[in-house]
């Protein structure tokens, strides 16, 4: 029995997934079962941030599988230890402690249970068109219907949604009972959207003056991604709690919570836990993720590749009508298209050609590479596409 059969079988169908199974990667590329050769610009979902099966990161993996995968918390450990001393010297100011998981979601829940017990308040303030995740609580913060609907028997009532980019909104909903406010500092499932340059400060701002927490989800912005190590720090706002996940890990699951001391001193043994959170392996692979970040100062080069793909999208822009807005800050980039149909002929069409995108928020096609994408494979994909709206314009 083939793949897509045993996964029609024995898999549950929460996904609905491409007609091709990857079976090899390195580097910027992925091969599948049929030998065919991908240039990616998923790179998993903006996880896979030094490419795939980078050496660094393989080495660090085979060689703390050779001595202890896994214990649990209930001990010190070493490799944990080593990585939250490597997180404080990149996340923003004043954020020196970090609680360890295994994905976005778990990191999310983690900030609401802390915001919660620090504030001794009840109520989350999040933005339309917000992805959080899936969870019970995590996907009552997030935007789309279709997402929390079937669910509404478990989600928590603590959730207050204003637009997204709109202070005075915000303003309106914010007090004395708000313990968090939660935003996305650019928007990535929602559609790749940039806030204007007073929106992160203000919210700041007036999370202060009612004495809310202000969490910044950095899953899918975070670690290099937007040419900072952090897409807040574009604005100069410190958050009180950061989550992080996908890239941190390269393509091994982590997930963390990091907040400032007095806050996340709020935990107290019990509290929280995570039984695989922070184990031995997870961490050596985070380790060399960091590492190797700063060596090739991956942030940096960020910015400087995406400033070139943002102007071939927009040279895109500029010759084919059904491309409505390029938009997104380093290598967290978006071409919004004029409809559904033509944004989800684009992904078929550039998948038939070798490369792999992804649609999101119905039209808009997003492109989160591996950061050690270089111009040849940008021109590739912008050549590519270039054809491709020609033939779904007709």
């Amino acid at each position: 029995m083939d793949v897509k059969n045993l996964t029609e079988r024995y898999i549950a169908h929460t996904y609905k997934r491409q007609p091709l199974t990857l079976v090899k990667g390195r580097g910027m590329f992925v091969w599948d079962s049929r030998g065919k050769r991908y240039l990616d610009f998923v790179g998993g979902i903006a996880v896979c941030s030094l490419g795939h099966c980078h050496p660094a990161l393989v080495k660090a993996i085979s060689a703390q599988a050779k001595k202890l995968m896994h214990v649990s918390n209930l001990y010190h450990i070493q490799p944990q230890a080593e990585l939250a001393a490597l997180l404080a010297q990149v996340t923003p100011r004043g954020i020196d402690k970090f609680f360890f998981c295994n994905s976005g979601a778990e990191a999310i829940e983690g900030a609401f249970k802390l915001a919660v017990k620090h504030t001794k308040r009840q109520r989350i303030v999040t933005m339309e068109e917000s992805f959080h995740g899936r969870t019970a609580a995590t996907v009552g913060a997030t935007w789309k219907a279709s997402y929390r609907e079937p669910f509404e028997a478990l989600i928590p009532k603590i959730f207050d949604f204003v637009p997204f980019n709109d202070l005075t909104s915000a303003e309106r909903v914010i007090g004395e009972q708000t313990a968090a406010v939660i935003v996305e500092p650019i928007q990535g499932e929602g559609g790749v959207n940039v806030p204007s340059e007073n929106y992160l400060p203000g919210l700041r701002k007036l999370c202060d003056e009612h004495g809310a927490l202000l969490i910044c989800d950095e899953v899918q912005t975070g670690m290099g991604r937007t040419g900072k190590w952090f897409a807040c720090e574009h604005w100069g706002v410190a958050p009180d709690e950061i989550t992080m996940a996908k890239a941190l890990g390269g393509g091994f699951p982590i997930g963390c919570l990091g907040a400032k001391a007095e806050i996340m001193d709020s935990f107290s043994p019990g509290d929280h836990a995570s039984t695989f959170g922070g184990n031995p392996l997870a961490c050596a692979a985070a380790k060399a993720v960091i590492q190797t970040m700063k060596k090739l100062k991956l942030p940096q080069r960020a910015t400087k590749i995406g400033g070139y793909f943002k102007k071939r999208l927009n040279e895109l822009a500029g010759k084919h009508m059904c491309v409505r807005e390029v938009r997104g800050r380093g290598l967290l980039l978006a071409a919004e298209l004029s409809s559904k149909q033509i944004a989800d002929a684009a992904v078929v069409k550039a998948r038939e050609r070798g490369f792999l995108i992804n649609c999101t928020a119905d039209k808009v096609l997003r492109f989160v590479p591996p950061l050690i994408v270089e111009r040849r494979h940008i021109d590739s994909l912008v050549e590519a596409l270039d054809k491709i709206l020609g033939e779904v314009e007709k």
